[in-house]
């Protein structure tokens, strides 16, 4: 087995080990903040209260509300000239959450992700084209420099413009590609839509992620551009990309424990669910010196998968990113999230990539209704056809999230697409009065 760094190799006691006298470290960093400095202080906890991994659950959670009050350096725990980064989210839903590196910060970050790229086969002799978002946004950046620290040639394309992305990607012969899965599936169908056949593209691994998506979206990618598709989990407030990541045996994303602190818990009353069992994901930096972060809430769902991974390596894994806590919606009293939706649907070789879920208030009754682009080839004017496969979705669906939908079939390429994240849900009760 061949691996980037040593930390691959390690087993659990020593990734216990490790992880105790980081955690210890990361408290005591963490305290010259000041939002740590007041919150700590007011628990009567220092780094002397941290004698083991097992402790960390004497320490306070961290939200996204905590980094939005602080805005922009009340979570800074060296003086603010050793910083060399700044990255922050889009703000669109009240202040900005800002993540600052120093330059050691930034050398670790491009090791994971060096790893994360070495772990799915990319060396130093393939041609990398990061297709992501460029700016304070850390996906651009931070798989960029990962690739730049593995060897790669590496461009950084950035996002749209699709003919352009396709001509570098034929022109170059980029052998490896970064890549949100919704337009990945753009791309592909662009090229058929042309005429053109995407499996003659020369990339052989895609890096995807960004966005949820499931097992049969990424075997769709991998069909529909002949190529290896695996799957990365990232945030910001963790650096961004190079959180955790598939190895070759595509079962599970290995987070990187020399790095970071799992947990996973019940929503509600914040508690350790057991391996196997769905909660949110919870997640404390180790290695980090600039801005410190301690069991923050990412509001995502996952679970620990239970058992060794056939490469050797005993950094626990998790399973997809199946939701975030914020997702779920309520229909008939039913608690639904999107991508249980997508599973059934993307389960129909007659369903094209694209659907999107509608709800509505009527007759003083939530409802929710699903359109769904069909494939052209199975577009036709058999009625019965079409009516059999509208019956099977909502069927499908019924016995998946237990209430039954409106199901609508529409032509391929008829719910607008965007370049960007895919918007899967349309919730219109809020525009009623």
């Amino acid at each position: 087995m061949e691996y980037y760094d040593i930390a691959e190799t390690w087993d659990r006691k020593a990734i216990a080990r490790a992880q105790g006298i980081r955690l210890k470290n990361t408290v005591a960093q963490a305290i010259k903040s000041p939002h740590y400095s007041k919150v700590l202080g007011e628990a009567g906890l220092n780094a002397d209260s941290i004698g083991s991994v097992d402790d960390i659950r004497k320490l306070p959670f961290t939200y996204k509300e905590d980094l939005r009050k602080a805005y922009p350096f009340g979570f800074i725990s060296v003086p603010q000239q050793e910083l060399v980064r700044l990255h922050a989210s889009s703000g669109t839903t009240g202040s900005p959450v800002v993540i600052c590196h120093t330059q050691d910060d930034l050398d670790t970050w491009a090791d994971l992700m060096a790893r994360c790229m070495h772990m799915v086969g990319i060396r130093k002799t393939d041609i990398f084209q990061n297709i992501a978002a460029y700016g304070l946004f850390t996906g651009g950046l931070g798989i960029h420099y990962g690739a730049e620290r593995l060897g790669c040639l590496t461009i950084p394309a950035g996002t749209g413009n699709t003919r352009r992305q396709l001509m570098i990607i034929r022109d170059a012969k980029v052998t490896a590609l970064h890549i949100i899965p919704s337009y990945a599936l753009y791309l592909g169908n662009s090229l058929m839509d042309e005429g053109a056949d995407p499996r003659s593209l020369p990339p052989r691994i895609a890096l995807i992620g960004a966005e949820p998506h499931t097992e049969e979206v990424r075997q769709r990618i991998e069909y529909l551009l002949g190529l290896k598709a695996y799957n990365s989990y990232g945030l910001s407030e963790m650096n961004g990309p190079g959180v955790a990541f598939e190895c070759l045996a595509q079962n599970g994303l290995h987070i990187w424990e020399d790095a970071y602190i799992p947990e996973i818990i019940d929503p509600e009353s914040g508690e350790p669910v057991p391996d196997g069992e769905v909660g949110e994901l919870v997640m404390t930096t180790l290695t980090r010196r600039g801005m410190p972060i301690i069991r923050y809430r990412t509001r995502d769902l996952t679970r620990f998968l239970p058992g060794e991974c056939i490469c050797g390596r005993a950094h626990r894994r998790m399973d997809r990113i199946l939701g975030r806590v914020d997702d779920m919606f309520i229909i008939k009293g039913c608690n639904i999230y999107p991508m249980q939706v997508e599973h059934v649907l993307m389960s129909f070789p007659e369903v094209g990539e694209n659907y999107l879920i509608i709800l509505e208030h009527k007759d003083s009754m939530d409802n929710m209704r699903v359109q769904v682009e069909v494939r052209s080839e199975y577009f036709v004017e058999d009625m019965r056809a079409l009516t059999a496969l509208q019956r099977g979705i909502a069927g499908r669906l019924r016995d998946e999230i237990m209430v039954t939908p409106k199901v609508e079939l529409v032509q391929q390429n008829s719910i607008p697409r965007t370049e960007g994240k895919a918007k899967r849900v349309e919730d219109r009760r809020k525009l009623v009065p």
